[in-house]
Protein backbone atom coordinates (compact mmCIF):
# COMPACT_ATOMS: atom_id res chain seq x y z
CA UNK A 1 0.00 0.00 0.00
CA UNK A 2 1.13 3.53 -0.72
CA UNK A 3 0.22 6.95 0.57
CA UNK A 4 0.73 10.47 -0.75
CA UNK A 5 3.20 13.10 0.34
CA UNK A 6 3.66 16.48 -1.30
CA UNK A 7 6.71 18.42 -2.41
CA UNK A 8 6.37 22.19 -2.56
CA UNK A 9 7.02 23.71 -5.97
CA UNK A 10 6.90 27.41 -6.89
CA UNK A 11 3.50 26.95 -8.57
CA UNK A 12 1.87 24.28 -6.42
CA UNK A 13 2.26 20.99 -4.60
CA UNK A 14 3.80 18.05 -6.44
CA UNK A 15 1.97 14.85 -5.36
CA UNK A 16 4.36 11.98 -4.66
CA UNK A 17 3.29 8.39 -4.06
CA UNK A 18 5.25 6.80 -1.23
CA UNK A 19 5.83 3.14 -0.44
CA UNK A 20 7.59 1.97 2.71
CA UNK A 21 9.31 -1.36 3.25
CA UNK A 22 8.14 -3.70 6.00
CA UNK A 23 10.86 -2.36 8.28
CA UNK A 24 9.57 1.19 7.83
CA UNK A 25 12.94 2.53 6.69
CA UNK A 26 15.79 1.85 4.31
CA UNK A 27 17.65 3.25 1.30
CA UNK A 28 15.59 5.34 -1.10
CA UNK A 29 14.59 4.90 -4.73
CA UNK A 30 12.98 7.67 -6.79
CA UNK A 31 10.91 6.08 -9.55
CA UNK A 32 10.21 8.24 -12.60
CA UNK A 33 7.21 7.32 -14.70
CA UNK A 34 6.96 6.41 -18.35
CA UNK A 35 4.61 8.35 -20.64
CA UNK A 36 1.50 6.73 -19.12
CA UNK A 37 2.00 8.37 -15.73
CA UNK A 38 2.14 6.59 -12.38
CA UNK A 39 0.15 3.75 -13.88
CA UNK A 40 -0.80 0.45 -12.22
CA UNK A 41 2.34 -1.01 -13.80
CA UNK A 42 4.59 1.68 -12.31
CA UNK A 43 2.83 1.30 -8.97
CA UNK A 44 3.51 -2.45 -9.06
CA UNK A 45 7.19 -1.86 -9.69
CA UNK A 46 7.26 0.58 -6.77
CA UNK A 47 5.62 -2.04 -4.56
CA UNK A 48 8.22 -4.58 -5.75
CA UNK A 49 10.99 -2.21 -4.69
CA UNK A 50 9.39 -1.63 -1.29
CA UNK A 51 9.17 -5.40 -0.83
CA UNK A 52 12.91 -5.52 -1.54
CA UNK A 53 13.55 -3.11 1.33
CA UNK A 54 13.48 0.37 -0.22
CA UNK A 55 11.64 3.58 0.56
CA UNK A 56 10.09 4.50 -2.77
CA UNK A 57 8.88 7.86 -4.10
CA UNK A 58 7.04 8.18 -7.42
CA UNK A 59 6.09 11.77 -8.30
CA UNK A 60 3.01 12.56 -10.41
CA UNK A 61 4.89 14.46 -13.09
CA UNK A 62 1.67 15.25 -14.98
CA UNK A 63 0.20 17.12 -12.01
CA UNK A 64 0.00 20.45 -13.86
CA UNK A 65 -2.02 18.85 -16.67
CA UNK A 66 -4.91 17.79 -14.44
CA UNK A 67 -6.07 14.24 -13.89
CA UNK A 68 -4.56 12.01 -16.58
CA UNK A 69 -5.87 8.53 -17.29
CA UNK A 70 -4.89 6.22 -20.13
CA UNK A 71 -7.16 3.35 -21.17
CA UNK A 72 -4.90 0.43 -22.00
CA UNK A 73 -7.50 -1.08 -24.34
CA UNK A 74 -7.80 2.11 -26.39
CA UNK A 75 -6.42 1.95 -29.95
CA UNK A 76 -4.90 5.38 -29.31
CA UNK A 77 -3.25 4.35 -26.02
CA UNK A 78 0.30 4.98 -27.22
CA UNK A 79 -0.57 8.22 -28.99
CA UNK A 80 -2.35 9.55 -25.89
CA UNK A 81 0.69 8.87 -23.71
CA UNK A 82 3.06 10.46 -26.19
CA UNK A 83 0.79 13.48 -26.52
CA UNK A 84 0.67 13.96 -22.75
CA UNK A 85 4.44 13.79 -22.38
CA UNK A 86 4.89 16.33 -25.17
CA UNK A 87 2.73 18.81 -23.27
CA UNK A 88 5.26 18.94 -20.44
CA UNK A 89 8.00 21.52 -20.16
CA UNK A 90 11.12 19.34 -20.01
CA UNK A 91 13.24 21.62 -17.83
CA UNK A 92 10.38 22.28 -15.43
CA UNK A 93 9.66 18.55 -15.18
CA UNK A 94 13.34 17.78 -14.56
CA UNK A 95 13.31 20.38 -11.78
CA UNK A 96 10.21 18.70 -10.29
CA UNK A 97 11.94 15.31 -10.36
CA UNK A 98 15.07 16.80 -8.80
CA UNK A 99 12.97 18.35 -6.01
CA UNK A 100 11.40 14.95 -5.36
CA UNK A 101 14.90 13.46 -5.12
CA UNK A 102 15.86 16.11 -2.56
CA UNK A 103 12.72 15.31 -0.55
CA UNK A 104 13.54 11.60 -0.63
CA UNK A 105 17.10 12.24 0.57
CA UNK A 106 15.88 14.15 3.60
CA UNK A 107 12.89 11.90 4.45
CA UNK A 108 13.07 10.53 7.97
CA UNK A 109 12.40 7.01 6.67
CA UNK A 110 15.49 7.02 4.43
CA UNK A 111 18.45 5.61 6.30
CA UNK A 112 21.01 5.28 3.55
CA UNK A 113 21.79 6.08 -0.04
CA UNK A 114 19.32 7.05 -2.77
CA UNK A 115 18.92 5.99 -6.41
CA UNK A 116 16.93 7.21 -9.38
CA UNK A 117 15.14 4.57 -11.49
CA UNK A 118 13.36 5.74 -14.64
CA UNK A 119 11.33 3.99 -17.31
CA UNK A 120 11.17 5.29 -20.91
CA UNK A 121 10.37 9.02 -20.54
CA UNK A 122 11.50 8.72 -16.93
CA UNK A 123 14.75 7.05 -17.95
CA UNK A 124 15.81 10.10 -19.93
CA UNK A 125 14.57 12.41 -17.23
CA UNK A 126 16.48 10.43 -14.62
CA UNK A 127 19.65 10.73 -16.70
CA UNK A 128 19.36 14.52 -16.63
CA UNK A 129 18.55 14.56 -12.91
CA UNK A 130 21.56 12.34 -12.22
CA UNK A 131 23.81 14.72 -14.17
CA UNK A 132 22.68 17.68 -12.07
CA UNK A 133 21.76 16.32 -8.65
CA UNK A 134 24.13 13.36 -8.09
CA UNK A 135 22.16 10.43 -6.68
CA UNK A 136 24.13 7.43 -5.48
CA UNK A 137 22.99 5.29 -8.41
CA UNK A 138 20.96 5.52 -11.62
CA UNK A 139 18.92 2.87 -13.42
CA UNK A 140 17.53 3.80 -16.85
CA UNK A 141 15.17 1.50 -18.73
CA UNK A 142 15.31 2.44 -22.44
CA UNK A 143 15.65 6.11 -21.56
CA UNK A 144 13.95 7.78 -24.50
CA UNK A 145 15.55 11.18 -23.89
CA UNK A 146 19.10 9.90 -23.44
CA UNK A 147 20.17 9.92 -27.12
CA UNK A 148 19.55 13.68 -27.13
CA UNK A 149 21.28 14.22 -23.79
CA UNK A 150 24.61 12.50 -24.41
CA UNK A 151 26.52 15.73 -23.79
CA UNK A 152 25.52 15.26 -20.13
CA UNK A 153 27.18 11.83 -19.87
CA UNK A 154 30.43 13.16 -18.32
CA UNK A 155 28.35 14.85 -15.60
CA UNK A 156 26.72 11.60 -14.44
CA UNK A 157 29.11 10.81 -11.60
CA UNK A 158 27.25 7.88 -10.02
CA UNK A 159 27.26 4.21 -11.06
CA UNK A 160 24.56 3.55 -13.63
CA UNK A 161 22.69 0.63 -15.17
CA UNK A 162 21.10 0.84 -18.62
CA UNK A 163 18.62 -1.55 -20.27
CA UNK A 164 17.79 -1.40 -24.00
CA UNK A 165 15.87 -3.73 -26.30
CA UNK A 166 17.46 -4.46 -29.66
CA UNK A 167 14.07 -4.59 -31.42
CA UNK A 168 13.20 -1.07 -30.25
CA UNK A 169 10.94 0.60 -32.85
CA UNK A 170 12.08 4.08 -31.79
CA UNK A 171 15.81 3.56 -31.25
CA UNK A 172 17.58 1.20 -33.65
CA UNK A 173 20.69 -0.71 -32.57
CA UNK A 174 23.00 1.95 -34.02
CA UNK A 175 21.50 4.57 -31.70
CA UNK A 176 21.70 2.20 -28.74
CA UNK A 177 25.38 1.70 -29.55
CA UNK A 178 25.92 5.48 -29.57
CA UNK A 179 24.39 5.62 -26.10
CA UNK A 180 26.61 2.77 -24.93
CA UNK A 181 29.76 4.47 -26.19
CA UNK A 182 28.86 7.78 -24.57
CA UNK A 183 27.89 6.48 -21.13
CA UNK A 184 30.65 3.89 -20.84
CA UNK A 185 33.42 6.29 -21.84
CA UNK A 186 33.36 8.49 -18.76
CA UNK A 187 35.39 6.42 -16.30
CA UNK A 188 32.41 5.95 -13.97
CA UNK A 189 31.12 2.38 -13.36
CA UNK A 190 28.43 1.60 -15.95
CA UNK A 191 26.54 -1.60 -16.64
CA UNK A 192 24.92 -1.66 -20.08
CA UNK A 193 22.65 -4.50 -21.15
CA UNK A 194 20.82 -5.16 -24.40
CA UNK A 195 18.06 -7.67 -25.02
CA UNK A 196 17.53 -9.47 -28.31
CA UNK A 197 13.98 -9.35 -29.62
CA UNK A 198 12.81 -6.88 -26.98
CA UNK A 199 10.78 -3.83 -28.00
CA UNK A 200 10.80 -0.39 -26.43
CA UNK A 201 9.06 -0.51 -23.01
CA UNK A 202 9.64 -4.27 -22.80
CA UNK A 203 9.12 -4.25 -19.03
CA UNK A 204 5.59 -2.86 -19.35
CA UNK A 205 3.13 -5.80 -19.21
CA UNK A 206 0.91 -4.32 -21.93
CA UNK A 207 0.82 -6.81 -24.84
CA UNK A 208 2.04 -4.08 -27.22
CA UNK A 209 5.40 -3.96 -25.46
CA UNK A 210 6.01 -6.85 -23.07
CA UNK A 211 8.91 -9.25 -23.47
CA UNK A 212 8.73 -11.67 -20.54
CA UNK A 213 12.29 -12.99 -20.69
CA UNK A 214 13.88 -9.55 -21.05
CA UNK A 215 11.66 -8.11 -18.32
CA UNK A 216 12.54 -10.83 -15.81
CA UNK A 217 16.28 -10.69 -16.51
CA UNK A 218 16.42 -6.89 -16.43
CA UNK A 219 14.54 -6.77 -13.13
CA UNK A 220 16.90 -9.31 -11.56
CA UNK A 221 19.83 -7.22 -12.73
CA UNK A 222 18.17 -4.06 -11.39
CA UNK A 223 17.65 -5.48 -7.91
CA UNK A 224 21.21 -6.79 -7.83
CA UNK A 225 22.60 -3.42 -8.96
CA UNK A 226 20.59 -1.50 -6.36
CA UNK A 227 21.60 -3.92 -3.58
CA UNK A 228 25.28 -3.45 -4.44
CA UNK A 229 25.20 0.30 -4.85
CA UNK A 230 22.81 1.31 -2.08
CA UNK A 231 24.17 -1.00 0.60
Amino acid sequence: MSDLVHVMRPDGNLPVHRWLPASGSGPGVLVLQEIFGVSPYIQQRCADLAAAGYVVYAPELYFRLGRMTFAEDSPSYLQEGMGASQRLDWEQTAADASAALDALRTASEVTGKVAVLGFCFGGGLGFQVAARNAPDALVAYYGSGIPGLLALAPSVSCPSLHHWGLADSFFPPAVVEQVREAVTGTGVPVEFHTYEGAEHAFDNPHPMFFHAEASALAWTRTLDFLARNLA
